[in-house]
């Protein structure tokens, strides 16, 4: 790789998802992120990241885990630890 340009170095990968495709997952993510979870959670994480700010914590690359009430790496917040989507 060195020397080259990587293309798409973001972990998050765009879908290749036809216009229609892209469109109707859009309205289904956004009908889901205005849940009442959704929002409870966004609103909690909020509270607690401008806490944790105030008291000097270094909160780059990390989210906060609402199963283990504390932050913890992006990369570890996702799928359920191991279990993909089965709880």
């Amino acid at each position: 790789m060195h020397g080259k340009k990587r293309r798409n170095c973001s972990p998050l990968k765009k879908q290749n998802l036809s216009p229609a495709a892209a469109k109707a997952k859009a309205e289904r993510d956004l009908a889901y992120a205005k849940t009442g979870d959704r929002k409870k959670k966004k609103a909690e994480n909020q509270r607690l990241r401008r806490a944790a700010l105030k008291k000097g914590a270094d909160l780059s690359g990390k989210d906060y885990d609402h199963s283990k009430s504390k932050f913890v790496s992006v990369k570890a917040n996702r799928g359920e630890y191991g279990k993909g989507t089965r709880t």
